[in-house]
């Protein structure tokens, strides 16, 4: 092919373009986000703080919900859960506890009673329920980490340690009751009469200071099978509603409405026997 060939001209015009795109190429800094990436650097990725402390700052106030670790005892693992505002325990709970067989009525009877006992002492010096040893064991331990995990390894609270058990400080009659703590109020208490129900007997124990119910739990209810189960899920709103109300006029909790009904009888004997 001659040189002065017209198609010879345009393929060594077209090698040079070609050539001069490669170098700007090379010459060019790279800024592809896949090259930052395979630098260690993620693109777009967020930071998330860990939850190791557990605790969980509520939107728009000062509460705190703590986590306790998991405890494992010889019947299985119980961990507490906390609600703690200025300074104080306001609600506790086990979000695991012991199970099957024997273990679940254990737990039913047992946990209600420690989660009061901790919201009243506000701290996890708490006596342990009677027949519940190492669920009561398990509890105040993660109670005590929750506690940590606040920055105290106390929140004050109702003072003293609870009687978590029921067996001490307390009536054990229908009628008597007794003066528990000093100082200026003088708190008594009362335990209210058996209350026999199509599924169980229910009984009633609450303490008054100050002519106010500070504390209701229930020593008595239906238990085995299905109402172990019932009774698990409605005597602790029933305590806390009675709380509240300071009076036995409470709701029915869905679904439990014998236990209810009992529940209520023998929390108006109670607080018959308070004057109230």
């Amino acid at each position: 092919m001659k040189k002065s060939h017209p198609l010879r001209r345009i393929v060594l015009a077209g090698a040079a373009t070609v050539s001069g795109i490669v170098l700007l190429l090379t010459l060019k800094p790279s800024s592809d986000p896949a090259a930052a990436s395979a630098e260690g650097t993620p693109q777009g990725q967020q930071s998330v703080a860990p939850q190791g402390s557990g605790g969980v700052q509520a939107a728009g106030g000062g509460d705190q919900t703590l986590t306790g670790d998991v405890v494992k005892t010889e019947y299985g693992n119980v961990q507490v859960r906390i609600t703690v505002s200025g300074g104080k325990i306001t609600s506790a709970a086990a979000v695991q506890a012991p199970t099957g067989g024997r273990s679940t009525e254990v737990s039913t009877n047992a946990v209600p009673k420690l989660n009061q006992a901790a919201t009243a002492a506000g701290s996890a010096d708490i006596d342990a329920v009677s027949g519940a040893t190492y669920t009561s064991g398990g509890y105040k331990k993660s109670l005590q980490s929750a506690l940590d995990k606040a920055g105290s390894s106390s929140a004050t609270g109702g003072g003293g340690s609870a009687d978590a058990s029921g067996s001490t400080g307390g009536s054990t009659g229908g009628s008597t009751g007794g003066s528990t703590g000093g100082g200026a109020a003088q708190a008594k208490t009362l335990t209210g009469t058996v209350v026999e129900t199509d599924y169980g007997p229910v009984q009633v124990r609450i303490t008054v200071a100050g002519g106010k119910i500070t504390k209701a739990e229930a020593v008595q209810s239906p238990s085995g099978g299905r109402s172990s189960q019932i009774s698990g899920d409605a005597v602790p709103k029933l305590n806390q509603a009675a709380v509240a109300a300071g009076s036995a006029d409470i709701d029915a909790v869905s679904g439990a409405t014998y236990t209810s009904g009992g529940y209520k009888k023998s929390l108006q004997s109670a607080l018959d026997q308070a004057g109230g």
